[in-house]
């Protein structure tokens, strides 16, 4: 499978996955006692980012599915912003913080994901600046 494509299937992926962030972490965030109440410990500054990160995936998704240049930049910034809120939310924990197990598998899998999708779009974009290249 060629880069160009991969970035597709990547650029969905990327849509979908901001979509459902968004409305979960608005049902979080917004939703009524219940809602609220079944996320447990959720330490608040991972899920406002979470949530707020989500609007940046689907734009993100969205200029990498029409092959914009800013767009391996915007998920080379989101792969950052994640390890520097993973890392406060390190913080939170070693200093005794309530959390949920689920927020590390979270983290974890936003900041794999984010930087795979840099990675690639990062090479997609040399090679389109340099098509001589193999």
């Amino acid at each position: 499978m060629n880069t160009q494509r991969i970035l597709k299937v990547l650029a969905v992926v990327a849509i979908v996955f901001g979509t459902l962030t968004v409305v979960s972490g608005g049902r979080a965030l917004f939703g009524d006692a219940q809602a609220r109440a079944s996320v447990g410990n959720a330490v608040g500054f991972v899920l406002w980012f979470n949530f707020c990160a989500g609007f940046a995936y689907v734009l993100t998704g969205v200029g990498l599915w029409h092959g914009r240049r800013w767009a391996a930049r915007a998920a080379s910034l989101l792969a950052l912003a994640t390890a520097l809120v993973a890392a406060a939310f390190g913080l939170h924990v070693m200093g005794g913080g309530a959390y949920e197990m689920r927020t590390v598998g979270a983290l974890a899998l936003r900041l794999v994901f984010w930087v795979v999708v840099a990675l690639v779009a990062l090479r997609a974009s040399k090679a389109a600046r340099n098509p001589l290249s193999p």
